[in-house]
C-alpha cells in the first residue's frame, strides 16, 4: 500500500508556476494565493513557484507571497519608469521549458506579450495552464493555452 501511494505521487505532473505580480496581484482582482495554489495543484505538484514583483512591491505583499511558499523575484529598474517584469518572467520560464523534469508551465498573466512563451512551451512538449482574470485578458493567450483558469 505504501509503495502504491509513493508510485502515484511520483506519477503526478510537475508544474512550474510563474506569476506576473504587477499584472495579476492587484486590489481590483482580489487574488487569493491559497485559492490560486489549490486550482493549480489539481493539475499536479508545484515544484517551482515564483512570483515576479517590481521594486515598488510592499513588504506586506512580499511576506504574503513568501508565506504561501512562493519565491519572490524582484525586477529592478529605473525608478523614473514603470518596471516591467516580463523579461524576468520569460528568462525563468525558459529555464523551466528546457527542464526535462517539468511537465507543465503555469503562467498567471493577462499580457499578450507572453504568447511566444506559451508557443515555445508547447513546441517543447509542455502543457500550459493560463491563470488570469477575465477582465483585460488577451484572447490570444486564452486560445493558445491547454487549460485556462479564470479567477
Amino acid at each position: 500500500m505504501v509503495f502504491e501511494k509513493l508510485f502515484r505521487i511520483s506519477e503526478k505532473k510537475r508544474i512550474a508556476v510563474f506569476i506576473d505580480g504587477p499584472n495579476m496581484i492587484r486590489k481590483e482582482f482580489n487574488i487569493d494565493l491559497k485559492e490560486f495554489k489549490r486550482r493549480i495543484e489539481k493539475y499536479g505538484r508545484i515544484v517551482i513557484g515564483k512570483v515576479f514583483l517590481n521594486q515598488f512591491a510592499s513588504e506586506k505583499l512580499i511576506e504574503a507571497v513568501s508565506n504561501e511558499g512562493f519565491e519572490t523575484i524582484i525586477a529592478l529598474g529605473d525608478p523614473e519608469q514603470k518596471t516591467d517584469v516580463d523579461v524576468a518572467i520569460t528568462v525563468h520560464a525558459m529555464e523551466a521549458i528546457y527542464n526535462k523534469n517539468i511537465d507543465i508551465i503555469a503562467l498567471a498573466s493577462r499580457d499578450a506579450d507572453f504568447l511566444a512563451l506559451i508557443q515555445k512551451a508547447k513546441e517543447m512538449g509542455k502543457q500550459v495552464i493560463l491563470i488570469a482574470a477575465e477582465r483585460g485578458l488577451a484572447s490570444s493567450l486564452k486560445n493558445s493555452a491547454d487549460f485556462v483558469e479564470l479567477l
